[in-house]
């Protein structure tokens, strides 16, 4: 899919990866401004293509009195201050129809979360909405599984579908990469990858998820070299008081030199093809 379809989005011709970044959810409109005001400026420096993260709602938390949200249409409308004051595309997660009819009106790409993706009817309405429709490879499924979930967004009269893989659970409580999954994905829709849900550490016995944030530049550096269309990541400049996620978000410091490393390495892969 041609980026430039994306409104607001830049950077299409610098031949790099293109970036989905943002907190893991809105806390606040001054938490999200600050957060996306931090990533345009390293963006714009490498020359990446920019579009901000953040879910207006969780709604598959572990626990009962885990963080859901500050309000779904309050959450939405900061998404859409974001989007505005920095020209910059949004994404974020829908859960249910009535979802992704609302979210539409506020932002640019829905994001089905990776234990929907099969649900059908999520897929057909995020689809109808004609916005792009980033899907979620289940943790449960295969990478050539994913052609299903792609087809049901074309088969809905929308060819705007990307993948994004964000590892398959290994045991109960770990995630793993399958690195030859990109290019097997890679023919169904372009294929983005989650380097930070990747590295969950799910069902943990206090029903908090924990993390390997040590290990994003590691799992990224490796995306990049396979050739991944685009990265996701999520980043807080205080992960430790997040609000969702913290265990395994990229603190915000740490983006630029993550970045650039990764540019870096683009650049050489695109030397190999020539």
């Amino acid at each position: 899919m041609d980026l430039k379809l994306i409104p607001n989005i830049k950077h299409t011709k610098s031949n790099n990866f293109f970036l989905l970044a943002g907190p893991c959810a809105i806390e606040g409109e001054e938490m999200a401004m600050r957060i996306a005001e931090h990533i345009l400026k390293v963006t714009d420096k490498l020359e990446i293509p920019f579009i901000f993260k953040g879910s207006f709602k969780k709604a598959n938390r572990s626990r009962i009195d885990s963080f859901t949200g500050i309000g779904d249409e309050k959450a939405l409308k900061i998404l859409k201050k974001v989007s505005e004051t920095f020209n910059v595309p949004t994404v974020t997660d829908i859960h249910t129809n009535e979802d992704a009819t609302m979210a539409a009106q506020y932002v640019d790409v829905l994001q089905i979360p990776a234990f929907l993706v099969r649900q059908t009817d999520l897929v057909v309405a995020a689809a109808k909405t004609g916005k792009v429709v980033n899907l979620k490879k289940g943790q449960f499924m295969s990478p050539s599984a994913m052609k299903h979930a792609v087809q049901k967004v074309k088969d809905s009269g929308n060819q705007k579908a990307w993948i994004t893989d964000r590892g398959t659970m290994f045991g109960y409580q770990d995630m793993v990469v399958d690195f030859r999954g990109i290019p097997e994905m890679q023919q169904f829709a372009p294929t983005i990858l989650d380097i930070t849900h990747s590295l969950q550490q799910p069902n943990q016995t206090s029903g908090v998820t924990g993390g390997r944030p040590d290990m994003i530049e590691t799992i990224a550096r490796a995306g990049v070299a396979v050739g991944v269309d685009g990265l996701f990541l999520e980043t807080h400049f205080d992960p430790k008081n997040a609000k969702s996620d913290g265990a395994n978000m990229l603190d915000l410091q740490y983006l630029e030199g993550l970045l650039s490393n990764l540019v870096a390495i683009r650049k050489t892969i695109n030397s190999f093809k020539k």
